[in-house]
């Protein structure tokens, strides 16, 4: 029974975050990184052409500007994403031939994410307006490329991308819902 004592520890400090900030910033946290998760798996799933994707990734790009949390957003406006996005640039500009298509949405949120300025930040990534109206319209280009709403799921090679973009406009949906009821996130 010692091997799981660690999970009492873990109950009391999930309890003590809860109690401290309330289940709506919680759930909504939670979705927000699985969110995350999500459209990072999608760009990756459809940069690497592993599966039969017609989906317009570039709209993912404003979508994890958005949505990413804000732990690893403020980590990629520091040093680390500067060096990505300055790496990115550079095999870009002296290396086009060896620059993989694939990285190019990548690459260019990473520009987005760095480069944008602190009051373009604070105004886009506050309202879920944005959020939904991008993964709203990742889902219905979706669903009208797999011919309906039926064959999304029924369909081998589409099942991945139709339950994770679902899954980004379930965050979405749930961030405009409980978006007026606290002030920070």
């Amino acid at each position: 029974m010692e091997k799981f004592e660690y999970l009492n520890d873990f109950q009391v400090a999930a309890e003590k975050l809860i109690h401290s900030y309330g289940i709506l910033p919680m759930v909504t946290l939670f979705l927000r990184w699985v969110a995350s998760f999500a459209a990072i798996f999608l760009m990756i799933l459809d940069g690497t052409k592993w599966k039969s994707t017609n989906m317009s990734t570039s709209l993912l790009a404003p979508y994890l500007f958005t949505s990413l949390p804000l732990v690893v957003f403020e980590f990629l406006r520091r040093e680390f994403g500067k060096w990505i996005a300055l790496l990115t640039v550079v095999l870009k500009l002296f290396f086009p031939k060896h620059f993989p298509e694939s990285l190019e949405i990548p690459g260019a949120t990473f520009l987005l994410i760095v480069v944008a300025p602190t009051f373009i930040v604070d105004v886009v990534r506050d309202p879920p307006s944005l959020c939904l109206m991008t993964s709203l319209c990742l889902l219905t280009k979706h669903t009208k490329d797999c011919g309906g709403y039926k064959n999304s799921f029924t369909q081998n090679d589409k099942i991945t991308c139709t339950i994770f973009l679902y899954l980004l406009f379930l965050y979405s949906l749930w961030y405009l819902a409980v978006y007026p009821f606290y002030d920070v996130l």
